[in-house]
């Protein structure tokens, strides 16, 4: 019975190892940035001051910084992005299999990439190249460039600002591209500039009007 009981417990200890090493290692940082290079499999990648940037082909599961832009190579990819002062990249063909989230950074997507779950920032631009975005873009100061070919599902929302801040403020410029579709309400609670090409498919449209415009960008 010993014997079994001690076999039982090595079988799940390799299948363990096994998972581990197929998931890959976790990087915790305080201090520093971190690379993940072309092909490789990480864990989880967090640092607090630092950037990181994963190679073409290479994966993780959740990936954070504090202070620091997250890259990630092309066909690269991730369950999830986050930092608060820094940009976020992807490469043509990389995927995101759930959430994007910065606090001031733009956000762009190279040709074919994708985020399945939502994109969120304050400020920063968005530039979609043929992408594509399954859970909606949040923003309250950022511009936002639907690209040519780009599709967007859950709509767009636009918040108002909050807080106190000197002089007038600039607002935002949506432009949707040429044969981009968004789907679901385009919600802007405070003003933009919105345009939209004439052979793009949007959602309804609230709290803006829409200047139409033809050829490559308005």
């Amino acid at each position: 019975m010993h014997c079994k009981t001690a076999l039982s417990f090595a079988l799940a200890s390799l299948l363990f190892a096994g998972a581990a090493s197929a998931r890959g290692i976790d990087v915790d940082k305080v201090n520093g940035s971190i690379h993940i290079e072309g092909d490789q499999q990480a864990g989880a990648l967090s640092t607090v001051n630092g950037s990181i940037r994963i190679d073409g082909g290479g994966s993780a599961t959740k990936v954070s910084t504090v202070n620091g832009s997250i890259e990630l190579g092309d066909r690269a990819t991730a369950e999830s992005l986050e930092t608060v002062n820094g940009g976020i990249d992807l490469g043509a063909g990389a995927r995101i299999s759930g959430t994007v989230n910065t606090v001031n950074g733009g956000v762009r997507l190279g040709k074919g990439a994708e985020i399945a779950g939502r994109a969120s920032n304050v400020n920063g631009r968005y530039v979609l190249d043929a992408a594509h975005i399954g859970g909606g873009i949040e923003t309250v100061s950022g511009d936002i460039e639907v690209g040519a070919d780009s599709r967007v599902e859950g709509g767009i929302l636009v918040e108002k600002p909050h807080g106190w801040s000197w002089g007038k403020q600039r607002n935002p410029r949506i432009v949707i591209g040429p044969h981009a579709i968004v789907e679901g309400t385009l919600d802007f609670r405070r003003e933009v500039e919105l345009f939209v090409s004439d052979t793009a498919t949007v959602g309804e449209i609230k709290g803006a009007k829409a200047t139409k415009f033809s050829g490559d960008q308005p």
